[in-house]
């Protein structure tokens, strides 16, 4: 996890307005607005990473509301289209869906379906698909 860290804090974007990272207690917040537990490396990855840019994928944040990629709006698009509501969205790809499952694997939300397409965790997931996008 400190390697995928280190190497997102390498590869992160200079933006003219940069994104904030989250506390303990918006997380609380989060959780009780969309009545799902955020799973742990998700967690992590939000208060520790999720301030990071970096090329065309935007996963989702959870300090901003007005935010595109805020983690509540993004979970109600994603279940509104059919993403079951037990998976937690980490990112939306052209209107498909990469989400965490309550035990911390990766899935593929894709045309209407889970895919075969997983990763064992967030933090495969960062090194496999976002910084190798």
């Amino acid at each position: 996890m400190d390697e995928i860290l280190d190497l997102l804090r390498e590869h992160n974007e200079s933006v003219p307005v940069p994104l904030e990272l989250p506390d303990e207690d918006r997380l609380v917040e989060i959780e009780e607005e969309i009545l799902l537990p955020i799973p742990r490396d998700m967690r992590t990855f939000l208060l520790e990473a999720s301030d990071v840019v970096y090329g065309g994928i935007e996963p989702v944040t959870a300090a901003d509301p007005n935010s595109h990629t805020y983690l509540p709006e993004v979970t109600a698009v994603a279940w509104s289209q059919g993403v079951p509501r037990y998976l937690m969205p980490l990112c939306e790809v052209n209107g498909n869906y990469y989400c965490v499952e309550p035990e911390g694997e990766v899935v593929f939300w894709r045309d209407g379906d889970l895919t075969d397409e997983s990763w064992p965790s967030v933090w495969h997931w960062i090194r496999d698909v976002w910084l190798e996008s």
